[in-house]
């Protein structure tokens, strides 16, 4: 997917509370967590700031497919699905280090490519 559809990004901007993000390990075991510091990479990728994953990171370094949700304030929920990467430098990290708060390490950056869209259980492109 190149572009994230508008209605998503619509949605980004009304979001409500912590959104969530779920790997899984080699052995299929989810592992969910809260995800505060987020952004959109130039409305193609979702970008996760690394501040303190622990079986996260060893799951995407494991080539984890992942799920990342969010909520509207209207109730409205989101899928984003993928393949999430990793990273410790170069232009997604820059990236997140100029939006993750200071005080925060930022030691790297979960990248999701997206590969499906879902708003409850209709698939949006």
């Amino acid at each position: 997917m190149t572009k994230l559809p508008q209605v998503v990004l619509d949605a980004w901007e009304n979001k409500t509370g912590a959104p969530v993000v779920t790997t899984v390990d080699s052995n299929g075991m989810p592992n969910t967590i809260y995800a505060t510091c987020v952004s959109f990479y130039n409305n193609e990728k979702l970008l996760v700031a690394n501040n303190y994953f622990d079986k996260t990171l060893k799951n995407i370094e494991n080539g984890s497919k992942g799920n990342f949700l969010f909520i509207t304030e209207d109730k409205k929920a989101y899928q984003l699905k993928g393949t999430f990467t990793h990273y410790t430098e170069g232009p997604y990290f820059d990236d997140m280090k100029t939006w993750n708060p200071t005080r925060l390490p930022g030691v790297g950056v979960a990248v999701l490519e997206v590969q499906e869209i879902y708003s409850g259980s209709n698939k949006i492109e």
